[in-house]
């Protein structure tokens, strides 16, 4: 099974974003796009029709809550699927990002499995 959706993955740990990617092409998706921080993902959407951004919270430049707000502001990416995976667990942090923009949670470390139930839903696959 193959899907057309393009889907960026931000996150400044080149090691998470290549366990991310990989995982997403195990499952099909062939167009996965990366960036190390807020600043870059925005010019790579900028370039690049998105349908889905999975973003990490703590990052340099910009953090993943500010990308999501300066995302959410922008008409375009209203209804745009985010996933957001970090290490921050506590119940009042996901509460703020929820509150921020963000679709769904994942809390480091994941399964592949875990990755792939929140990627789906969110893409109403299956």
């Amino acid at each position: 099974m193959s899907y057309s959706q393009v889907i960026i993955t931000v996150d400044d740990s080149s090691t998470m974003r290549r366990i991310i990617k990989n995982t997403l092409q195990k499952l099909g998706f062939t167009n996965v796009l990366e960036a190390e921080n807020g600043v870059e993902a925005l010019e790579v959407m900028a370039k690049n029709s998105i349908d889905m951004i999975i973003t990490d919270w703590n990052m340099p430049e910009m953090d993943g809550l500010t990308y999501v707000k300066t995302v959410r502001a922008k008409p375009e990416y209203q209804e745009t699927p985010i996933l957001m995976i970090t290490t921050e667990a506590a119940k009042e942090d996901i509460l703020t990002a929820l509150k921020s923009g963000v679709n769904n949670y994942v809390v480091k470390p994941f399964t592949p499995d875990t990755l792939q139930e929140k990627v789906f839903k969110l893409l109403g696959i299956g």
